[in-house]
């Protein structure tokens, strides 16, 4: 079983995580984790604290020489930002009372919610926990699990499709040349035009103190028929993907395939028809389905898109209560970006590697990555012979 954590806060000394589970003999390089750390702080529309970060990981355990032993990885990336917090972060109660508490809640934040579940009076003690700063580290463990997924040819991309109400066009581009033009934009938007009236939008919106949110997508290529199942609602793919990106702080709709837009169509409309040619087997034209059927993975691409709400901080508060007077104020104002969809994209592109890396180990098990490989080479040679094409060589009985 594959399982993660993550620990730390915003402005705290460090980010802490601990992937179990992998696989040993992986190889593993920290340029990778970093690259991925690094595309995740990128983006037009980004705040201040972008400029002052430079996250880098490092490994502590479960790597030796550049591959995994089997063993708890255990990773951490510094916080820069803790130079000028280290008093007001401190766990040493030596520090107490170094900064004054925050008691005007954020509409839109956990703040307000947080501050009555977890009987506190300082707004700081949730919000430094649920802010995004968090999925720095959720890139970093999703990077090792790209690594996985490589080794068995399926890779993963994310782009942005609407920002603001400005919607991106991509036709029958391949999910390649969206990598490619994505990687080439500040908004990892494959449509130029649309990137730049997506500009204009956030520029209005930083102008006037507010913030904007949007869509992105995740495509996925190369999975295998049958990652997850349909015997049991906690293995469905389709629901740990979207369960992995609702967990995303400021997600607030997913869809798989088609999504919502099958609801006001026929069925003669939606359900992808299903053909076969002795060269390629079982196939489909339309992919309506987003590559995943009753809960398991059809072959087809996996398309999955989520959706972002505004960034609660406004440099132009709303209006809130104070905890303490019970007097109505502005709410307090963090640092904060004025839009981060395309952030938002990468940490989709982490949180939905790891649950494909976690269903591919538990279908094909394995101590070592030998082992692993030798289990999938069966059951694809099995898959093929199953679906009557032609060049399948003998795996077994139907």
């Amino acid at each position: 079983m594959l399982r993660y954590l993550t620990a730390g806060e915003s402005h705290g000394e460090l980010l802490l995580g601990i992937l179990e589970g992998m696989p040993a003999g992986l190889l593993i390089r920290t340029t990778d984790i970093d690259n991925d750390l690094g595309r995740r702080q990128m983006g037009y529309g980004r705040g201040g604290r972008m400029k002052i970060e430079k996250d880098m990981v490092k490994i502590y355990t479960g790597v030796r020489w550049g591959k995994t032993m089997g063993g708890p990885i255990g990773l951490s990336v510094r916080n820069k930002d803790w130079d000028n917090w280290r008093a007001k972060m401190s766990p040493d109660p030596a520090f107490l009372n170094n900064a004054d508490p925050v008691t005007r809640p954020r509409p839109g934040h956990a703040d307000l919610a947080g501050v009555l579940k977890y009987g506190m009076t300082d707004v700081r003690n949730i919000l430094e926990r649920s802010s995004a700063r968090e999925t720095a580290m959720r890139v970093a463990v999703g990077a090792l699990c790209k690594r996985l997924l490589d080794e068995f040819g399926i890779s993963i991309v994310s782009h942005v499709i609407d920002i603001g109400g400005v919607y991106a066009k991509v036709g029958s581009m391949s999910s390649q040349e969206i990598k490619r033009k994505t990687e080439n934009s500040e908004l990892r938007c494959a449509d130029y035009e649309a990137e730049k009236r997506m500009k204009r939008k956030i520029d209005e919106a930083q102008a006037a103190g507010d913030s904007l949110g949007g869509i992105f997508e995740v495509v996925v290529s190369g999975t295998p028929v049958g990652l997850g199942s349909h015997v049991h609602w906690d293995r469905k793919l389709d629901a740990r993907l979207a369960m992995a990106l609702m967990s995303i702080q400021a997600m607030k709709g997913v869809e798989v395939g088609s999504g919502f837009g099958v609801a006001n169509k026929p069925g003669s409309q939606v359900h992808d028809e299903i053909f076969w040619t002795p060269k390629s087997g079982f196939f489909r034209k339309t992919n309506n389905a987003g590559g995943i059927e009753g809960g398991m993975s059809n072959g087809e691409v996996i398309i999955l898109r989520a959706a972002m709400k505004p960034i609660p901080t406004l440099m132009k508060p709303l209006r809130s209560v104070d905890l303490e007077t019970k007097k109505p104020f502005k709410a307090s104002v963090e640092r904060s970006d004025v839009c981060a969809v395309p952030a938002a994209a990468v940490v989709g592109e982490a949180v939905v590697a790891f649950e494909l890396a976690a269903a591919m180990i538990e279908k094909f098990g394995g101590d070592s990555m030998d082992e692993m490989k030798r289990n999938f080479e069966e059951y694809q040679k099995h898959i093929k012979f199953r679906m009557g094409v032609e060049d399948a060589p003998d795996a077994g009985t139907r």
